[in-house]
């Protein structure tokens, strides 16, 4: 009898599931993940300075849980952006308008060939509570390492009770990093499931993302099992 195969890509991913606009990890912990606006700080003046900081303060004491933020940069491809600009330059039939127009797109090409353009993106993780905790209680590290995935222990996950039980933490937590946000001039709001479904999908794939589809439904994430077509 040839051995059976239970293996699947799914395994490999330290992604459980993605399920109410919450991320199941492998071992249970439950994520809420929220998307900020930023802070030109710079451009503050001396007394908004001063008050940002301490409403920042504020919100750092006022945080008894774990929370991770996220920055994430990637490169940005504005080759059709180029194009759009290309289209409606030859539309115009103003000649100053038209040559405007085009002395726009011509800096837009050169200054692309010199420096990169970057499109970055903040979030803020915040787990359930549980295991995640104790790994924060462990040392910074480990709380960090839990958090982007890299622990590979694999457990049997219940998804409906871990969610219903999680919700019941999050909620709270989520609702309350939110308005102490708001207070520091910053917007956030919590990724749906199928926000998330890209996110992953993008940092998993970052070389294909621009080119394929996103499925809607997740399930179609889920690979099935492959069992060989020769067997001994």
């Amino acid at each position: 009898m040839p051995n059976e195969i239970t293996a699947s890509t799914q395994e490999h991913l330290d992604i459980h599931e993605i399920k109410n606009n919450l991320v199941v990890l492998s071992d249970g912990t439950v994520c809420g993940v929220l998307q900020t606006t930023a802070v030109n700080f710079a451009l503050l003046s001396e007394i908004e300075q001063d008050a940002t900081i301490g409403a920042f303060s504020m919100l750092l004491n006022s945080i008894t849980f774990p929370v991770q933020v996220v920055l994430r940069s990637k490169k940005l491809d504005i080759t059709k952006y180029v194009e759009k600009i290309h289209k409606v330059e030859q539309r115009i039939s103003d000649p100053l308008l038209k040559m405007q127009a085009e002395s726009y797109r011509k800096f837009v090409q050169d200054t692309i060939k010199t420096n990169e353009v970057l499109d970055k993106s903040f979030y803020v993780v915040i787990p359930s509570g549980g295991r995640v905790e104790k790994q924060m209680n462990s040392g910074p590290f480990s709380f960090f390492v839990k958090l982007m995935g890299m622990n590979k222990k694999k457990t049997s996950v219940n998804v409906d009770a871990v969610l219903k039980d999680a919700e019941v933490k999050l909620y709270p937590k989520i609702d309350h990093v939110m308005k102490e946000f708001n207070r520091v001039g910053v917007r956030a709001r919590q990724l749906t499931t199928q926000e998330l479904v890209e996110l992953y999908f993008d940092i998993y794939n970052p070389s294909t993302v621009h080119g394929q589809r996103i499925r809607t439904n997740v399930e179609d994430y889920k690979t099935a099992i492959v069992n060989p077509a020769i067997v001994e």
